[in-house]
């Protein structure tokens, strides 16, 4: 039957990409609200990744790990909002299918790594905690650049899987996907090729790089809050938890948001609910992440002066030779 109908339809070349409906005028405020998400999360992430380079006293695994981060957002955003915010302007919503597999890969990738580098940072933190006396031994430079190493080699691996996959499928049916970007689930409806090897190798990266990171940064928490509990001293437990409350609320908004996209039944009710939940994960979670890192982190604070008086010294220096 699916051989029939391969022979009855030619394969598709483009996708169109529902959004957000097709007012005018909703669309262009839309564009305007997603240009300034997009340009304040660059600016807030290369902000962080230029603070973490310039100031020593951030040299340590915390904020390698949250420079990584940062980097990883800025491309993570870059691979959804440019094409939408084009949609957006010109009214012009159809992505080629090669376009939509390419999308979808680097986004994926972005996605995979992320788990495992909130994974690691759930660990470092864990160790500052619970073993700090251990904590240099342990958390050297060496296994910051492994872990990170290993994150991004699983994410495009895994990920260069799939898309080999999905590049065997035929797109020969209904062209529309109801989204905003290009992702896995949607992609698969459309096809109208047998699906069931993919959904089997979908289900093994599933366990690979979600359930195992996901055990791995609850399991760190777990262990992390035990501990803060136990310490007798106020200051302590207050100091102890403000080391960890900023990364702790970056994981819920992550995960959380994530869980509620993916387990809802995909219900035409629940369908665009999900796409709004999306806008989370996607767009608003690199947007939040340099606050959320910066609004009560007194290294942060010290390291953006260090960078100002540098600035202005040579500023002076600058202006004195001419």
């Amino acid at each position: 039957m699916l051989a029939s109908e391969k022979g009855n339809h030619s394969d598709i070349v483009e996708f169109i990409l529902l959004g957000f409906g097709n007012s005018a005028q909703l669309q262009f405020m839309l564009f305007l609200l997603f240009l300034l998400i997009y340009l304040v999360t660059i600016t807030g992430n290369v902000l962080i990744i230029v603070l973490i380079v310039a100031a020593p006293c951030l040299h340590t695994p915390m904020y390698f790990f949250l420079g990584n981060l940062s980097c990883l957002e800025t491309c993570y955003t870059s691979s959804i909002l440019p094409k939408m915010l084009t949609s957006l302007l010109t009214g012009k919503a159809t992505i080629t299918v090669s376009q939509c597999l390419t999308q979808y890969y680097f986004f994926g990738s972005f996605v995979t790594v992320e788990t495992y580098l909130l994974a690691a940072m759930s660990y470092d933190r864990y160790l500052a905690i619970c073993r700090p006396f251990l904590y240099g031994l342990i958390m050297s430079k060496k296994l910051c650049v492994y872990l990170m190493a290993g994150s991004w080699l699983n994410g495009l691996v895994a990920n260069g899987i799939i898309l080999l996959l999905l590049s065997q499928l035929s797109f020969c049916g209904p062209n529309i996907i109801d989204h905003y970007f290009c992702d896995l689930n949607p992609l698969e409806k459309l096809s109208c090729t047998d699906t069931s090897f993919l959904e089997l190798i979908l289900s093994f990266f599933s366990i690979i790089d979600a359930v195992v990171p996901f055990i791995l940064t609850f399991t760190s928490y777990i262990c992390i809050i035990i501990a803060i509990i136990k310490i007798k001293s106020s200051t302590g437990r207050q100091k102890a938890f403000s080391n960890c409350s900023s990364h702790l609320m970056v994981v819920s908004l992550f995960y959380g948001t994530i869980i509620i996209v993916y387990m809802l039944p995909d219900t035409p009710t629940l369908r665009y609910l999900n796409k709004l939940f999306s806008i989370f994960y996607t767009i608003l979670t690199p947007l939040v992440n340099p606050i959320i890192y910066t609004l009560r982190n007194k290294d942060v604070h010290k390291a953006l002066g260090l960078v100002r008086k540098k600035l202005r010294i040579f500023g002076r220096s600058y202006f004195f030779c001419l």
